[in-house]
Parts: structure tokens; sequence; C-alpha cells
């Protein structure tokens, strides 16, 4: 799941929701290039989801590396309050997030909920990732029972529209051209990037808060219309019926494909 490329259009979801925390809202804030370097930010923040997945002994090594990243990142959030990354309430958050809206994504862009058993055993691998990254048991819930409890109280008593949660949603927002790929590429995008950013905006704003589980969209009073939610449902019926039609190099990332290759060879 991790690997294939719808995952990719949920990741946004999973930002906007670490983000809504003031204390980590306050820390991409102050020390993150999301601004000056969105397409290299993220195409880095993809690889490391990759690595802690597919990885095999480069994932460990990822996640000292987070640790050792995030050790220097402090400060002062909005209402005022120090914060740290590596506290644990703040770190196990970030990385909670992936569950509830990889989970929310399956029955829009799969259109099949994952079953009960199946739900249980995404939650105990999403704990072993946190473990890579070395996120202690005692900081996450260890059972999917015990997280939502915990999952509703940070919603209710700790996430907010944060001021990075609003520039990530701004249909308006001054976003550079990509500055990926091929180099005749890069300068026909940089040509239409004047055209191309208020439809890219707007996609993103739409898959952005309609990937995101619908009680979060609520509590950060995001508006989602019945109209919006039709669109959505058809967008991921198309994408139900193709994406699974679609070559594996096209469907799966380059970990992901490497991965699955070295499984069919008898690797590990």
């Amino acid at each position: 799941m991790a690997g294939e490329i719808r995952s990719v259009m949920a990741l946004p979801a999973a930002l906007t929701m670490q983000v809504a925390h003031p204390a980590i809202g306050a820390g991409v804030d102050e020390h993150s290039v999301f601004r000056t370097d969105p397409w290299g930010r993220g195409e880095r923040s993809l690889a490391s989801v990759q690595l802690w997945v597919y990885g095999g002994p480069e994932a460990a090594e990822e996640g000292r590396r987070l640790r050792a990243l995030h050790r220097t990142i402090q400060g002062t959030d909005a209402h005022g309050r120090k914060y740290h990354a590596l506290t644990p309430a703040n770190y196990g958050w970030v990385h909670a997030t992936g569950f509830p809206v990889y989970r929310y994504a399956q029955s829009v862009l799969a259109r099949r909920p994952y079953t009960e058993a199946e739900e249980h055993r995404l939650y105990a691998e999403w704990l072993q990732v946190g473990r890579i990254l070395g996120i202690a048991d005692r900081d996450m819930p260890q059972t999917v029972e015990e997280f939502w409890p915990y999952y509703r109280r940070v919603l209710d008593e700790q996430l907010e529209a944060t001021v990075v949660v609003r520039e990530l949603l701004d249909t308006d927002a001054s976003v550079p051209a990509p500055d990926r790929g091929p180099r005749a590429a890069r300068l026909l995008l940089r040509a239409l990037w004047p055209l191309l950013l208020p439809p890219f905006l707007r996609l993103r704003r739409f898959l952005t808060i309609g990937l995101m589980p619908p009680d979060a969209r609520e509590v950060l009073g995001l508006e989602w219309t019945d109209r919006q939610e039709r669109r959505l449902r058809r967008f991921g019926r198309v994408v139900s019926v193709v994406v699974p039609l679609l070559p594996e190099r096209l469907r799966y990332l380059p970990y992901a494909r490497r991965a699955r290759r070295a499984v069919r060879r008898g690797g590990v």
C-alpha cells in the first residue's frame, strides 16, 4: 500500500493533520523549507517514507538520521508555549496521522474499506515503522482499540487551523514551478506555470481536504460540501479502476518496485 501511487495522493492530508498540531505547525513554520523548496522537500519526504517501509537496513539508518535532524528543532508556538520536535507527544502525532489517513483513503481510492483483520494488521505494521523511527511503544497506543480514543483526544483538545494549515490549503499561494525531472520538461513547466498553478492549487486543496478523515476535517473547520463529496467519490471510482490496470512501473514507486522484485526472486 505505501509504495503504490494512490498513497501519494493521501500524503498531503496527513501532512496537513500533522501541522494542525500547534507545536508541529510552529516547527514547520520556523524551520522547514516548504515555502522556498516545496518540490525538493516533497521529494525528500516521499523518499524517506519509502525507506521506512522498504529500505531494509537503510530504514534504521533513515530513522536515526531523522531523529538527528529534528534534535535542534525547537522554539515557541503561536500560543507562547515552548516546543521541541522530539517531544514524544509531538513526534508520535506526526507518525500517528498516517494510519487514519491511509485507512480513509483506502475507502475512497480503492472503494473497499479494510476488513477488521486488515485494519489491525495495518496498525501493527504502522507501529513497527514507528519503532524504526525511534518511537517507543509507551508513546503510541498499542492497539487499534486504544488508538481511536487517543486520536479523538488530540483532535478535540489540540488541533487547530494553524498558519501552515492555511498556507497548504491556500488557492492563491505562490508556489514555484517544479524544478525536478528532464530539463526540457522543467523549461516547459516554467513557461506554462502561470496557467497551471491555479488549477494545481485547487486540486491540491480538493484532495487534501477530501482525503482527510471527516472528523479531522470538521475539527479544523474546513468546508466540504455534498457536491464536493460526490466529485471525490467519482474521482475515487476512476482511480479504483485505472490504477490496478497500470503496469507495475507506473503503479508503484521505485523503492516498492525493487522490494516487490526482491520478494519474487526469493529475497527479503
